[in-house]
């Protein structure tokens, strides 16, 4: 078929197949047939999701045919402008800033469940301010650094994973003693230094993750921003090809290039976790993605984003999340 016979029946109907419920768009492209793509051309008529022939009116279905030239419907979600990121979203997506109220801002990975209820997935260091934060706390969309304040709160945190930073508080007497005592002697020569017992703790972290409840359902929905609804978790392994949709970098695709990685983090202010278990991809992410769930090229997800460095992206398992938060993606 000439393309220019499918423009001029294009041309013909694009106003009554535009004025059919569910139809957001039409053009002329290649004709797919179980998800693979023909050489066919056809007229593309995208709606918002396929519904069933039967729960449509007979005037809002699609004919097979337009004067011998065939159609094929394909879903595409509601087509949006391409807002800001940094900006407000209501009801928010996955993939647009967020943060506690006392950070810069991350990025709200996805909804989760547990018992019912439907939280946000983030990272604790978006979350939960790296362990500084408290049970009710507020989270705001978009976050600070984005000129988000309480106005813009859409949840509150509700739980985190302590990252261990490889230090905890003294339980030893003797070197509380002793750091007391040579805290006592700076004091008598005038001293502004002071020394503090810690206890050294060797255990890795597996995940940086955390959960806020939304304040109200209609605040947050369930699409990621470009990538629409997850289908489900998979294991990540060497070689995937992956994708993520984040605060700073918009979509960004890669593959996973290591496995059962371990890691020593930066947290800045001179704190550093290790981390094991982890996935490790190329270069995809920027300062500010932190929360984005990554996922296959079949939208299952596979991992959360939290660190990186120029040249490579990391990620926890999302099997290692769900377990720790005791979530449903």
């Amino acid at each position: 078929m000439a393309m220019g016979e499918v423009r001029r029946v294009k041309a013909r109907f694009v106003g009554s197949l535009l004025s059919k419920r569910n139809v957001v768009a039409c053009g002329i492209g290649y004709r797919q047939v179980g998800g693979a793509r023909t050489d066919e051309l056809c007229v593309i008529v995208s709606v918002v999701t396929k519904v069933p022939r039967e729960e449509l009116a007979s005037g809002d279905l699609v004919p097979p045919l337009l004067e011998g030239i065939k159609t094929d419907v394909q879903e595409t979600g509601v087509i949006r402008a391409l807002q800001d990121r940094t900006g407000k979203w209501r009801p928010a997506p996955g993939g647009v800033s967020c943060g506690h109220i006392d950070i810069t801002a991350g990025t709200l990975g996805c909804l989760v469940s547990r018992a019912g209820q439907v939280y946000i997935l983030s990272n604790n260091h978006v979350l939960a301010s790296s362990n500084e934060g408290q049970p009710r706390d507020p989270i705001l969309q978009p976050g600070p650094l984005d000129g988000g304040t309480i106005e813009d709160q859409i949840a509150t945190l509700e739980e985190f994973v302590p990252i261990n930073f490889g230090t905890d508080p003294p339980t030893c007497p003797t070197a509380t003693a002793i750091a007391d005592a040579f805290n006592w002697i700076a004091e008598l020569v005038d001293s502004e230094h002071r020394l503090q017992a810690f206890r050294e703790d060797p255990e890795m972290n597996r995940v940086d993750a955390a959960i806020a409840r939304p304040i109200s359902a209609e605040l947050v929905e369930k699409q990621i921003l470009e990538i629409g609804e997850p289908q489900g978790v998979r294991e990540g392994t060497l070689g995937l090809r992956i994708r993520k949709s984040g605060r700073t970098t918009g979509l960004t695709s890669g593959e996973i290039t290591q496995v059962d990685a371990t890691a020593q983090v930066s947290y800045g202010m001179g704190k550093v976790a290790a981390f094991t278990d982890q996935l490790m991809a190329g270069p995809m992410s920027s300062g500010g993605d932190s929360g984005s769930v990554v996922r296959d090229e079949n939208d299952r997800v596979i991992g959360l984003l939290f660190a990186g460095s120029s040249s490579v992206t990391i990620l926890n398992r999302i099997q290692n999340v769900r377990e720790a938060l005791d979530v449903n993606i």
